[in-house]
């Protein structure tokens, strides 16, 4: 057995689950409302205050599908009453970034700003840091892959270099740092 796809999902207060035909669950919280089409050979049950994730045999197949399934709406139950959050963090001499509605403009030392337009899903932040520190970006969203995967391209602009560590990281991410060249001794 699945030691992920075994374990239950519990539901929160305010958080309600439907499995509808076709074996799509939608789950609907205070946060918003996700749905995840779910394999038809994974039997979804809701139980009380619980969902199950049963599988047909002990096949590759459905194995590997059991915890992944299980996983990603234990992610939604998580995004609907929780939320998820990236924070980015600007490293480096006129790094900037500055967030207007739903369009984040981003200062990377490039000959020109880039603009993002955000989905409406995702919400971006910027807040007050003091003289010294780094530019932070905090993306918020009930759908951890969406985020996951905006904030994943914010990123793409502009790696953290392993020589200065200059570039956008997230935050509590250590880079593995490499040491310059020196100069030869004569």
């Amino acid at each position: 057995m699945s030691r992920i796809g075994k374990l239950p999902v519990n539901l929160p207060a305010g958080v309600t689950v439907q499995v509808l035909d076709g074996n799509v669950v939608k789950v609907k919280g205070p946060l918003g409302e996700l749905s995840q089409k779910v394999d038809p050979d994974i039997t979804v049950t809701v139980e009380g205050n619980e969902i199950k994730f049963t599988r047909p045999s002990d096949l590759p197949r459905f194995r590997s599908m059991h915890g992944l399934y299980r996983a990603l709406v234990h992610n939604m139950v998580v995004g609907v009453s929780e939320g998820f959050t990236i924070k980015q963090e600007f490293v480096g001499v006129g790094y900037r970034v500055a967030v207007q509605g739903q369009t984040i403009s981003l200062s990377l030392g490039y000959s020109h700003d880039i603009q993002i337009l955000l989905p409406k899903e995702i919400t971006a932040e910027t807040p007050q840091v003091r003289k010294g520190e780094n530019p932070l970006l905090v993306l918020k969203s009930a759908d951890k892959q969406l985020v996951g995967q905006v904030a994943a391209k914010i990123r793409s602009f502009r790696r953290p270099e392993p020589y200065k560590g200059k570039g956008i990281k997230f935050v509590g991410e250590t880079l593995r740092r490499k040491a310059g060249k020196t100069a030869a001794a004569k």
